[in-house]
């Protein structure tokens, strides 16, 4: 500081002799000048050291005071320096007296564990020699036991266990049949809401398909011509179509009798054009069935494509689109196929948003549950087998493969879908008026019903009543109980399930009667 003042002067200093020497330069006329201006420049430079002495001795003045300042607080903070590290040896003293106090704590309390070990150890040694002592006892009674009984400990055991066991067996077939009543009745409850809620919101019709199918004539004359010479007509015309041609003495039809709806409709459709056109002959017949039969085909894809877009199916590969439109001329019991599948995937759509299911998959599973019914080769597979491999080689979601071949329970149930469409399916074939079931088959169900009860022992009667829907079973009082009842009940109707193809659901009700009879006379 006192440096940089001193620069200052010296530069106050040389200017000053500048402008003195600049004079002096200007005023070289005449010495007086001269001189006044080497006084004026002792002058300044006297002042300037006057001026750098005083400035110097503040500087140094400064110095000293905050030298002072300085030391002041130096001395300060050594003060609290030493205050802090007094208060932390105090703190250490203290807490080395309270370490010294706790190991002297814990070396009674150890003093004391050592006693207390003792003492359980001569514990120990009385609770040994009771516990030999008891064993001793309970052996001289064991053997006083089995001299009183005359029976050994593990007859003994054998028979407890026995009676044991049956008591338990009696408790849990009356717990097991609780808990299943019971669970049907909450079962039944919820299904019959959920399918009752289904059926209500789908309509269907009546089953109407026949074997047989009428085509009629403008008049009689074209009989002939249908038959032509020596029967060459007719014969060509069942020989390209499959369809037995039945001419009798019906006025202006012909009926076309045949198992397969699809070779009916080419036999009709090939006789419509054959006599629109007039030209009826063995070469012509064979022309117009196989232009009919490519048609049909055409027919047959365009009925499937309006299938899947009114069920807002999508993304269904064009073999399987094809197929769906082929089962427009099956028919199973009487029921169209097409119709069926129709109703199930509805179904299907319904339960599984009552569900909080997916109805978009369950509805595309019920559509293609029953491909496998109309195969273009035969095939040894059942067509729920047939119809999940078809599902599976055309890229189906797995869960719709699983529920196409397990509606029938050939395969494992492995996705939620899977029951219901078992269910959908079942509604829809054994709802009123969907099947026409042949009376032989019939009576042979509800005979196989009734045979199937009277296997049983102690079964007195049985009758299949409500069309087959309940089987009541008769039993001998003296040979059957009232346990026995209730689980020969629940094995008929387990075999019945396992053992028999039916629609809907058959209840088992098994009667056992005690009659006491006497004549006063």
């Amino acid at each position: 500081m006192i440096t940089t003042t001193v620069a200052v002067i010296i530069a106050v200093v040389c200017v000053g002799l500048g402008i003195v020497l600049g004079k002096f330069i200007f005023a070289k006329d005449t010495k007086q000048q001269i001189l006044e201006a080497e006084n004026q420049a002792k002058t300044i430079v006297k002042e300037a050291e006057l001026t750098a002495e005083t400035i110097k001795k503040e500087k140094l003045l400064e110095a000293k005071e905050k030298f002072v300042q300085l030391k002041s607080e130096h001395d300060r903070e050594i003060n609290d320096r030493n205050r802090k590290i007094g208060d932390l040896e105090n703190r250490a003293k203290q807490r080395e007296s309270n370490l010294a106090q706790k190991e002297s704590t814990l070396d009674k309390q150890l003093k004391e564990n050592e006693t207390i070990k003792d003492n359980l150890k001569k514990q120990i040694e009385i609770v040994n020699q009771k516990r030999s002592e008891l064993e001793k006892h309970q052996e001289e009674h064991i053997k006083r036991l089995e001299k009183i009984s005359n029976m050994s400990q593990e007859e003994a055991k054998g028979q407890l266990i026995e009676s044991l066991q049956q008591e338990a067996r009696t408790q849990a077939l009356a717990l097991q049949q609780e808990i299943v009543e019971e669970a049907k009745v909450k079962a039944n409850k919820e299904a019959r809401k959920i399918i009752i809620q289904s059926i209500q919101r789908t309509a269907a019709e009546q089953t109407i398909e026949n074997t047989v199918t009428v085509f009629n004539l403008e008049t009689d004359e074209i009989k002939g011509q249908i038959i032509g010479r020596e029967g060459r007509n007719i014969r060509a015309i069942e020989a390209a179509t499959g369809v037995d041609l039945i001419v009798d003495d019906t006025p202006e039809a012909i009926v076309l009798s045949s198992f397969d709806p699809l070779r009916r409709e080419i036999a009709r459709l090939s006789l419509q054009r054959l006599v629109a056109d007039g030209r009826i002959h063995p070469a012509r017949i064979e022309e117009v069935v196989d232009k009919t039969r490519r048609q049909l085909e055409e027919q047959i894809m365009e009925i499937g494509e309006r299938t899947v877009i009114e069920l807002g199916i999508h993304g269904l590969h064009k073999e399987l689109v094809r197929i769906v439109g082929k089962m427009r001329f099956r028919s199973s019991y009487g029921q169209n196929l097409l119709m069926h599948s129709r109703e199930v995937a509805n179904l299907c759509a319904i339960m599984a948003s009552e569900l909080g299911l997916n109805p978009k998959l369950a509805k595309r599973a019920g559509l293609l549950h029953d491909i496998g019914k109309v195969p273009d080769e035969e095939t040894e597979l059942s067509h729920a087998l047939l119809g999940a491999k078809l599902a599976e080689k055309y890229g189906e979601n797995p869960a719709v493969v699983n529920a196409i071949g397990a509606h029938h329970d050939e395969m494992e149930m492995q996705y939620v879908i899977s029951p219901i469409i078992q269910t959908c399916d079942a509604i829809s074939g054994a709802r009123p008026g969907a099947r026409r079931e042949i009376m032989q088959q019939y009576i042979q169900r509800i005979k196989d019903l009734e045979a199937l009860a009277q296997g049983y022992g102690g079964v007195e009667k049985a009758y299949a009543i409500q069309a087959g829907r309940e089987l009541r079973v008769i039993v001998e009082a003296d040979k059957v109980t009232d346990g026995d009842s209730d689980k020969l009940s629940f094995d008929i109707a387990q075999k019945i399930q396992t053992e028999m193809t039916y629609p809907g659901q058959i209840k088992v009700t098994v009667i056992r009667e005690k009659r006491a009879v006497n004549v006063a006379r």
